[in-house]
């Protein structure tokens, strides 16, 4: 077999692949031989089916899965001997006219086309500085994690007349522009939450009401329209187009009242006697958000790296070849998409080559069980944001083996530790201010 490299430009090169019937006869013999042994055929014993049988019937199917192997095993093979740092997999280039008879004494030739990585440097040194936050717990934010907390150990009630923020249960009907009801339209029997709806006029109107009062309510307007589609159980990619008026006949008001600030929420919350004062209780609170404010403020130390990254990397792409590879791999993808979100996928393409580099260059390893911890810590904030504090260390670790089994799941927490294993590298390269900010000063950061 007969591998060479034709290089186009700095980025494109052609891979010709050469094979003569001394490259692949042997091999091809072998698995008839094997196969003759295995078959089960009318007309033979188990075992005695005749290699020349198998050859006249399944021969030529044989003949291209094993040059197919073959050629695959060598394409691999000169790539990673010859150190080639390719962007995508290789494309197969078909020659025009060219057709083999697939009959055991050809010589065959194919050609690959495959994109080259371009050279980057890391952009960073000892001479970059960056801020690090230290998010504090503002006063708003504090309030309304204790009022969550409070209604998740509160009493629920049903009051005859509504009040704001209250739950409304009843009967949607869909109406037209002059509040007639649509036939065939949808009717639907659900829970709104005055809560969520920012629209004044719209949260108003939902105040006041008793058991069988009816209001008009522009769902549209009163919620997003992934709400809008839980609500009505359509499909979110329905509620575009979908008439936004409905008339709510009211069913039943639900009231959830917040638990009191006494003794035994707070046993409830943080177990007996650990908080005694509503003071402890919001200083306990306040510290637990701050935990969580770390994740805010390393992922927005994270986007100022990436950010000044790829200001000072200006790398080219063989942009024709990956858009044929995008095209290639995601066949329900358009033409059109690949264009719109062409330069996105670059711009991630630029980062993992610098990650690439920083993890090649100090030669950062990722671990196994690091992925493990990392999946244990995911699920425990998920478990904290609905007031669950511990976990048994036995449950835990069983939640995160069923999460690693999802193959998305487990790739995307790998992609999560290596990001962090760049970013704590980095960390140690750059030079870190570290500063004090606010909750509702951080978020109006860019």
């Amino acid at each position: 077999m007969n591998i060479s490299q034709e290089n186009i430009d700095d980025l494109n090169a052609i891979i010709n692949i050469e094979l003569t019937p001394e490259d692949y006869k042997s091999q091809v013999d072998s698995v008839i031989k094997s196969q003759a042994k295995k078959a089960k055929l009318p007309g033979f014993r188990p075992g005695m089916v005749p290699a020349s049988h198998i050859r006249r019937t399944y021969g030529k199917a044989i003949l291209i899965d094993e040059i197919n192997k073959i050629v695959g095993d060598g394409l691999n093979n000169f790539i990673s001997e010859n150190k080639l740092e390719i962007l995508g997999q290789p494309l197969p280039k078909e020659e025009e006219g060219k057709e083999y008879a697939w009959d055991f004494s050809e010589d065959f030739k194919f050609q690959y086309e495959i994109g080259l990585a371009p050279k980057v440097e890391v952009p960073f040194s000892d001479k970059d500085t960056l801020t690090e936050y230290t998010i504090k717990a503002d006063e708003e934010t504090l309030n309304s994690r204790v009022s969550n907390l409070r209604k998740s150990y509160g009493k629920r009630s049903n009051p005859e007349v509504s009040e704001e923020n209250d739950v409304i249960y009843g009967e949607l009907k869909q109406v037209d522009d002059k509040n007639e009801v649509v036939e065939g339209g949808i009717v639907k029997t659900a829970s709104l939450r005055t809560d969520i709806i920012d629209v004044k006029k719209i949260k108003k109107s939902l105040v006041g009401l008793k058991k069988g009062d009816t209001v008009i309510i522009d769902l549209k307007k009163a919620y997003d329209n992934s709400t809008v589609a839980r609500i009505l159980e359509i499909e979110e990619d329905q509620v575009e187009a979908l008439s936004p008026l409905f008339q709510l006949t009211v069913e039943n008001v639900n009231r959830l009242e917040e638990a009191e600030l006494d003794q035994e929420f707070f046993n409830k919350i943080y177990g007996e006697d650990e908080v005694k004062t509503e003071e402890e209780f919001r200083a306990r609170v306040a510290k637990e958000i701050e935990e969580m404010f770390v994740q805010n403020a390393d992922q927005k130390l994270q986007n100022d790296l990436y950010t000044l990254g790829m200001d000072r990397v200006k790398a080219a792409f063989p942009d024709d070849f990956l858009k044929r590879w995008l095209k290639a791999t995601n066949e329900k993808l358009t033409d059109e998409e690949i264009q719109e979100g062409y330069d996105d996928f670059a711009k991630n393409l630029r980062w993992t080559l610098i990650e690439n580099k920083i993890i090649n260059d100090n030669a950062l390893e990722i671990k196994y069980e690091e992925v493990v911890a990392t999946a244990k810590d995911r699920l425990l904030a998920q478990f904290k944001m609905y007031g669950q504090q511990e976990l048994p260390e036995e449950q835990l670790n069983q939640y995160a083996m069923q999460l690693l089994q999802d193959k998305e799941q487990a790739n995307r927490l790998f992609e999560e530790v290596k990001a962090l294993k760049v970013f704590d590298y980095l960390k140690g390269l750059v030079k870190i201010e570290k500063k004090e900010i606010p909750y509702n000063e951080f978020l109006e950061l860019k």
